[in-house]
């Protein structure tokens, strides 16, 4: 499987890098093919402009400013992402991605009256996030989950209806062990070393 990980943090040095270590790892370990996205170390350009704006529902048009980012998806057959979750949601980097590369006509037919979106990106079989967060578990729950519900169920709208999902988090960041950092790093490669 071509697995696309889509890494989003600004300090080299973070936990999220050992996260997305951890999950190239265990990818390769099962023999997977990663091509690994740093948005940052890509310097993607997450504000999408006014010209980009006013074509995002032009097919073929839309595509121009992210050919390159959309090649990347359409090759992958697993879509992960790893990055922190702040303020309850993905960084803006991260969704800066989701707003100008998964556009419309290319991943997504746009939905008609009583009809969902229509399933573009078929070829992801595999949708996963992995994250860090600084509130404790039941806030998450409390709050309504909206950085999962963005990336799986958002995303997952357009992928395969059969993908398999996978959300793996590490709550209370900031003042967990280290202990249970290395725990959570550990349980990342294990699960991704079994897909």
């Amino acid at each position: 499987m071509r697995a696309l990980v889509v890494y989003c943090h600004p300090v080299a040095e973070s936990f999220t890098a050992g996260v997305r270590d951890a999950v190239i790892r265990g990818l390769t370990a099962a023999g997977h093919e990663v091509d690994l996205l740093d948005l940052y170390a890509e310097g993607f350009a997450p504000v999408m402009g006014r010209d980009e704006r006013l074509a995002y529902h032009e097919p073929g048009a839309n595509v121009l400013p992210v050919a390159g980012y959309l090649e990347r998806v359409n090759q992958a057959e697993a879509l992960v992402f790893v990055a922190p979750t702040w303020w309850y949601g993905p960084p803006a980097m991260l969704k800066g991605w989701l707003d100008r590369v998964l556009v419309p006509h290319e991943t997504f037919g746009m939905p008609q009256p009583y009809r969902p979106l229509e399933r573009r990106l078929t070829n992801i079989r595999l949708l996963a996030t992995v994250t860090s967060l600084g509130s404790p578990w039941y806030w998450w729950l409390w709050i309504g989950q909206p950085g999962r519900r963005i990336l799986l169920d958002g995303v997952g709208g357009i992928v395969h209806p059969r993908a398999k999902k996978l959300w793996l988090a590490l709550h209370s960041m900031d003042s967990v062990s280290a202990e249970r950092r290395a725990a959570f790093l550990a349980k990342v490669e294990a699960r991704f070393a079994r897909l």
